[in-house]
């Protein structure tokens, strides 16, 4: 199943939902990161976490969610927007701790509980947008539940999880969010409450085969989930040699000339998708020229 999301409205629009497959996605940062199996769960679900966030927004709006916690897995960084697109790294991809009392893997633990959760969302206007509250947890779903209660006022509960395989690749990997309208009766929030104490852990449904739309309905109850669209999801990183060669422009001439007289060359590489980029010294002679 490829990834994808789906947005809906529930209860008679009372309930705004969403729910994603990031398998893919997952699994391709697992590649690029080659991360151990409890930091490419961390990482897998932030990715989950903001891509649905990003689906939020409109137009060419984008967000930030940076994670800082005080475990040795450090920051986690993920970039999403409203189209779909993800991306995201951890400071120290290969750190791994033993199951925790579950038998899951030990989110808690590489991330820590405590520190800090911050959004930075870019609308296009002067200033970003920019909400931040304590890491509650460290598990990241209700770092999430907790960060829309308090930072935007939306009563909300987030699901996200990652599967990882014994050889470290992703078995699974999705989440939802449902988030409560204004004016949203006693009767409705009983009754999501009542089910989200009952269903299986989100990965596992992604994991039996369940498409977004049958996570929905798990959730929320058959019957009573109206999809609105979907949308594809997947890694997608926007650095290009270009980018860091204006970002080199920006170090100014002396920097340049520097790298120009003790290596004759310059290597810069994406912290996202760890893509590298080679510049000669006839490339950087060039940028020193445009440089102040």
């Amino acid at each position: 199943m490829k990834d994808y999301m789906v947005r809906a409205l529930a209860y008679n629009d009372q309930v705004r939902a969403y729910a994603v497959n990031t398998t893919a996605a997952v699994q391709e940062a697992q590649d690029r990161h080659y991360t151990w199996p409890t930091a490419s769960a961390a990482l897998g679900r932030a990715m989950t976490a903001g891509v649905m966030m990003g689906a939020m927004l409109k137009g060419d709006n984008k967000l930030t969610v940076k994670v800082e916690g005080n475990g040795p897995l450090g920051m986690i960084l993920v970039d999403s927007n409203a189209k779909g697109e993800v991306r995201g790294y951890v400071t120290n991809p290969q750190t791994h701790k033993d199951l925790n009392e579950q038998g899951k893997l030990d989110v808690k633990g590489v991330v820590g509980t405590e520190g800090t959760l911050t959004i930075v969302k870019d609308l296009g206007m002067r200033d970003n947008f920019t909400g931040q509250v304590p890491i509650v947890s460290g598990e990241i779903g209700e770092d999430f539940t907790y960060y829309f209660a308090s930072s935007e006022q939306v009563p909300s509960s987030v699901g996200v999880g990652v599967l990882v395989n014994p050889d470290n690749t992703i078995l699974a990997a999705g989440g939802f969010i449902i988030q409560l309208m204004p004016g949203a009766d006693e009767e409705t929030i009983e009754k999501i409450e009542k089910r989200l104490g009952t269903i299986p852990p989100v990965s596992k449904m992604i994991q039996e085969g369940l498409a977004p739309e049958q996570v929905l309905d798990t959730v929320l109850g058959e019957g009573n989930v109206r999809i609105l669209d979907s949308m594809p999801v997947a890694f997608e990183c926007n650095c290009s040699k270009e980018r860091f060669g204006n970002a080199i422009i920006g170090l100014g001439k002396e920097e340049i000339r520097a790298m120009i007289e003790e290596d004759g060359k310059a290597e810069a590489e994406c912290h996202f998708c760890r893509e590298k980029y080679e510049y000669t010294k006839e490339e950087l002679e060039a940028f020193s020229e445009e440089a102040n």
